[in-house]
């Protein structure tokens, strides 16, 4: 079951919202969908779901156009609430998974089934305003869980919750994903997504910028090497060849290494100082990268 954007591209005005965006969600895999705000996440996801139609480009579950029928195989949550406020949280869920076709015994089975993994099982009889805005995330995720879907589509799903139920959701996220289920998650919690995601997506100006595997995105990113030398004074690399100095403070200094750099030179640069005490090469985080790729 792959999902798949093909050439994506959508326009308000004179807004370029998505140019011509295309990756896919394979079977199985955790796919980070990071962005800046506006970037065009939220309208690439919408455009998946069939809430706002494409200028141009198609989507495809397993080579499939989304229509009706497939849309109602997907699981989404939006990042905006799109629960109803006052209806109880059992009743609710129930509710949606018979509108996706389940039985009014199958949904209750669900509901009993999801709101037990999220912790939320004491809750059903509540309406959803009178939960924190952590449970109310909860049951959104529920939402999108209760009628088994083949798909994932999730905006935003770890904004607001706590640790605890940060572990809870990546556990359940990576559960669905063991079963063969494409999963695509929305999050600017790059250190969340680094961890748990096989590929990563990155959009920034409604383009595409990179996608791959975090090492293969790392991979691509500048050497940086880090020196721990307390008596270095700043500037101390400058002058050095194919070295540029990105920041310095506290004894350490990061350095960018380009054509010409001579690591055994720098190191005997820094023993000129004093002691060095750490000389180790730092390969970039995907929060350095998407700042990098943001800037560019």
């Amino acid at each position: 079951m792959t999902l798949t954007i093909n050439g994506v591209s959508k326009r308000y005005g004179d807004v370029v919202a998505l140019d011509d965006v295309t990756f896919d969600v394979r079977p199985g895999e955790l796919f980070g969908f990071v962005g800046s705000n506006g970037a065009g996440k939220t309208t690439t996801m919408r455009i998946v779901l069939g809430v706002l139609a494409a200028d141009s480009g198609e989507v495809r579950l397993d080579g499939r156009p989304v229509d009706l029928q497939v849309r109602r195989t997907i699981g989404y949550m939006p990042e905006e609430r799109g629960l109803y406020p006052k209806m109880q949280v059992g009743a609710q869920l129930s509710y949606l998974a018979r509108l996706h076709g389940l039985s009014r015994s199958e949904a209750d089975a669900a509901v009993t089934r999801w709101t037990s993994r999220l912790g939320i099982a004491e809750r059903v009889d509540d309406a959803v305003d009178a939960l924190s805005l952590g449970n109310q995330q909860r049951v959104q995720l529920a939402a999108a869980l209760v009628h088994d879907p083949r798909v994932l589509v999730l905006d935003e799903p770890f904004s607001g919750l706590d640790p605890v139920a940060v572990d809870v959701m990546s556990d359940v996220l990576m559960e669905k994903a063991e079963t063969g289920v494409p999963v695509i998650f929305s999050s600017h919690q790059l250190d969340l997504v680094q961890r748990l995601c096989h590929r990563v997506g990155i959009i920034s100006k409604g383009t595409m910028r990179a996608v791959g595997t975090v090492d293969e995105l790392r991979g691509h990113g500048e050497a940086r090497l880090e020196v721990h030398a307390p008596q270095a004074p700043e500037g101390w690399a400058a002058g050095l060849p194919g070295v540029t100095t990105v920041a310095h403070g506290g004894g350490r200094t990061v350095l960018v290494l380009g054509n010409g750099a001579d690591d055994q030179q720098i190191l005997r640069a820094a023993l000129a100082t004093g002691p060095v005490h750490e000389f180790s090469v730092r390969r970039p985080t995907l929060t350095d990268l998407f700042r990098e790729v943001v800037a560019a």
